[in-house]
């Protein structure tokens, strides 16, 4: 995609409508409120925050270093206002309580958008896709090392890919001639492998594999599931959480959260809600909201998006 959508926050408007309220409860321009945005990105949706609430605090983390650099530019001018921490979004500080909670999942444009992060199949570029460039594990290692079953899991389970064992037997026979090492590579070998038919429907034939690779290298769900009930812990009784999902596999995890943290907790078959059984949030959000067309007209990276979001009526006591 051409970089003019690079840096278009997603579904902004709609994010500051739903956790302004928590953030203002105390000051109408959010002072002594904090926002927790687990993933900065380049900074568009906290700069937006930063600017409507004067008094707000941001606590804004990533762990990719290009992208904290550029939202440290983009942010400089708030000054102590905005906190930057290097870290997955599993390492939210445990020292801090916050107003909102902000979750907006997936590979940002800005890694898109450099192809030599690999993250891309529209352009040639290393077999990379480390979101932070000092981890271990790379994309070129999981397609050269992995064994054929467990390849034919990744991309069964990450890309929900139904030609995986398929995809996993051809890599598995191609490297064994010469490893992988770049993009273009794989692509080649997915064209060949990946039935015509099959090709010709549901977007570009290595658009799940790559997702798969992607999610294994950074171990996006596993942080998912240890950050959701983190970020929901932190939050202040009165705060509220929105997430941004991309694709299914992300949704079902912030869904199934959501709706244990919205459920009662009094027995089945009792005529009252027993005191301190009552669901410790409530839902904001009927279902998953999407981006409307005129929003995906201005940023095709905003078709896929669900949004939930949850507010904190009761602490829960462990």
């Amino acid at each position: 995609m051409s970089e003019t959508y690079g840096h278009i926050p997603v579904l902004l408007d709609r994010c500051v409508q739903l956790l302004r309220p928590a953030l203002t409860r105390h000051h109408p321009d959010g002072a002594g409120a904090v926002l927790l945005d687990a993933t900065l990105g380049a900074g568009g949706h906290a700069e937006r925050f930063l600017t409507d609430l004067p008094g707000l605090r941001v606590i804004g983390l990533d762990r990719d270093p290009d992208a904290l650099a550029v939202a440290a530019d983009q942010l400089a001018r708030f000054g102590d206002r905005v906190q930057l921490v290097q870290t997955r979004f599993d390492g939210i500080p445990r020292d801090t309580e916050f107003d909102g909670v902000l979750f907006d999942l997936g590979v940002s444009s800005m890694q898109l958008d450099r192809p030599e992060r690999g993250f891309s199949y529209s352009a040639d570029a290393p077999l990379d896709m480390r979101m932070d460039p000092t981890a271990e594990l790379t994309a070129a290692e999981v397609v050269n090392t992995y064994d054929e079953k467990a390849l034919t899991r990744v991309l069964r389970e990450f890309g929900e890919e139904r030609f995986a064992s398929r995809i996993a037997a051809q890599i598995v026979r191609r490297r064994a001639r010469r490893p992988f090492r770049t993009t273009g590579e794989l692509v080649e070998l997915l064209y060949e492998t990946i039935p015509a038919p099959a090709r010709r429907t549901g977007g570009h034939p290595a658009k799940r594999t790559f997702q798969a690779l992607r999610i294994e290298v950074n171990a996006e769900l596993e942080a998912l599931r240890a950050a959701l009930p983190a970020a929901m812990a932190a939050l202040r009784v009165g705060g509220r959480i929105a997430v941004m999902s991309y694709q299914s596999l992300e949704d079902r995890i912030v869904k199934a959260e959501f709706a244990a943290a919205t459920a009662s907790r009094t027995p089945p078959g009792l005529p009252v809600e027993l005191p301190g059984h009552e669901p410790e949030f409530r839902a904001l959000t009927r279902g998953a909201e999407r981006a409307d067309d005129a929003e995906i007209e201005r940023n095709p990276r905003s078709a896929p998006v669900r949004l939930r979001a949850l507010e904190k009526v009761a602490r829960r006591d462990n």
